[in-house]
Formats: structure tokens, sequence, C-alpha cells
């Protein structure tokens, strides 16, 4: 289980406190999390900041070749001399001399993936970047990132949970396979899979309410799979979000990321990773999954305003 960071520095979500992330980083060193995952974007800037006075700050002698920093640039011009500043910048809001896996936050949607990877080779090969990586990539893209580095792509960074399963499909196959990894981000969904929120309790959070998936309608319809995970975890002396933990990370070659607002919230989710379930419970989870239907998309405009409206 490793710990996303996208949340430290902002407060859209209620997080933003520079102290409490410090916390919730050294809690994670002193439970065994290695994996930390962050984005120019995240703050932005700011998360990069934090993560990195925070992991020095709890560190102790060695710290560096105990954890694996990831971070991401966004490809708004992907070209060889523009990584390279933007991964010099990283690396300098971190407080490292060499980035541990350096991801390209989203596939572009008009340009192949062979300048940025020709960058990332010559990063590779200068020592600033150990191992490269994609997020949000399909399959063919993800190979055709490959064949364009001229050596392993080790990690897609997807959105995965019991609500977003298409990884386990395709990716977490090729992953196994091939000796990659798959990092797996919202794998709570952003909280509908932590068993708190129903149609009659609804979140407060403005940007929850301005997302389709938490209409009192999908709350409704979450509850057979909210009732299943609850029935797993009282077998496991557990909670829903733990159990939905359990089921990204039982596939195989894939790391959880997900964010922490308190030690608490971190050490129930590192906790997760020592769930281990069984072949029917994953098959009855993964059934009550299929059968959700969450309704999105422009149609739902008039209610997501409604709601946002209506509880100011």
């Amino acid at each position: 289980m490793g710990l996303g960071t996208w949340q430290f520095g902002t407060s859209e979500w209620g997080y933003g406190d520079t102290l409490e992330a410090g916390r919730i980083v050294a809690r994670a060193r002193e439970l065994g999390v290695t994996v930390f995952d962050t984005a120019e974007l995240y703050g932005p800037l700011r998360s990069e900041r934090i993560l990195g006075d925070a992991l020095r700050a709890c560190g102790g002698p060695g710290w560096r070749d105990e954890v694996v920093i990831a971070t991401k640039f966004f490809p708004v011009l992907p070209l060889g001399p523009v990584l390279r500043r933007r991964a010099v910048a990283s690396a300098a809001r971190l407080g490292v001399t060499e980035l541990d896996l350096y991801q390209v936050h989203k596939p572009h949607p008009l340009i192949g993936d062979a300048s940025a990877m020709r960058g990332m080779a010559e990063l590779q090969r200068t020592g600033l970047v150990r191992d490269a990586g994609v997020s949000s990539y399909s399959l063919e893209r993800w190979l055709a990132a490959e064949e364009a580095l001229g050596g392993p792509v080790l990690s897609n960074q997807v959105e995965f949970s019991l609500l977003r399963r298409l990884p386990a499909g395709a990716l977490v196959p090729h992953a196994a396979a091939h000796g990659r990894i798959v990092m797996a981000y919202s794998p709570l969904a952003q909280g509908l899979l932590t068993g708190r929120y129903d149609a009659d309790h609804r979140p407060t959070n403005a940007v929850r309410r301005s997302k389709p998936e938490w209409l009192p309608e999908n709350l409704a319809a979450l509850a057979p799979l909210t009732d299943t995970l609850r029935d797993v975890a009282s077998a496991h002396d557990a909670t829903p979000s733990q159990v939905a933990l359990a089921w990204v990370v039982h596939h195989p070659n894939t790391v959880a990321i997900p964010g922490a607002s308190s030690v608490a919230q971190l050490e129930s989710n590192v906790a997760a990773a020592d769930i281990v379930l069984t072949s029917d419970e994953y098959a009855g989870l993964t059934a009550a999954a299929q059968r959700v239907r969450l309704r999105t998309g422009p149609a739902t405009l008039p209610a997501v305003a409604r709601e946002l409206f209506s509880r100011r």
C-alpha cells in the first residue's frame, strides 16, 4: 500500500495543513510504506515540496534508499528540453538528485509519445530519472510508449477500484506477465466506497456534491454494494473501505495509492494490505459492483446544480 499526496497543499477536500501532512508521512514510514506518489500539478507545486520536506524530516540516515518517490509531469509540450527543465524543477522541490519514478501525467490527445520518451531516455542516461512511468494509458499506448523509450515503462497509474474495474481486464494481466506495475489511484472512488455515505447521509463537501456520482439516486444505487462490503468486512474485523482497498491489491502487480487526510485514515488504509480475501469474497464483491449502475454524463447537470445550490 502506497500513499497518494495529491491533496497535500490543497483545501478543496479539507486538506492543506502542512503539519498534518508531515505527521501522515512520518506515520506512513513507521508503518513501512515505501511508495509515495505526487505530481507537479498537485498543490500545484506545493505537494512535491511538502512531501520532500516531510520525508527528510522523518527519514533518518539512509532514508533515501528506503522509499520510492513517484512524481509526474503534465505533457503540454512534451519535448526533450522542456521535459528536462520540468524534471530538474520537480527534483529541486522534492529535494532529491534522482527521480525514482517519473510519469507522464496524461496521454497527450494530439501528440504521440516519441518525443517525450526520447527526452525520458536522456534523463535516464544522465541519472536524473531512474524509471519511467505513464498515467491513464491504455495498454496499446503503454506498449507504444515502451517502444518509443526503447526500454521498460515500469508503471501505469490508472483509476482502479470496485467502481472502475477496467484495468483488471488488460492492464493487470500485462503487468503480471511482464514485471510491470499498475498503480491504482482513487481506489476508494473518492469516498464512494467507504460506507460513510448513502442517500440519507450525503457529503457536505462542495467538490463531491459537484460530481454526478454523489447524487442521491446514485448513492441509493450503491447501497447493495455497500452492504456486501460490510458483510465481508465483518468477517475480517475490518471496515468497508479496508475491504474495498483489499479488493484492489488482491490483483497481482498492483499498488494502491489512496490519499489520507489524517493519521487515523492512513493507519486504516495501510492495515487493509493485511486483509486476504477468499476467492468467493473477491467474486462476490466483483459481482455486486457489476450490478451497480450510476447515472452520469451531461444529462445529470441540472440535478447536480440543484444539489449544489439547494445545500448552500
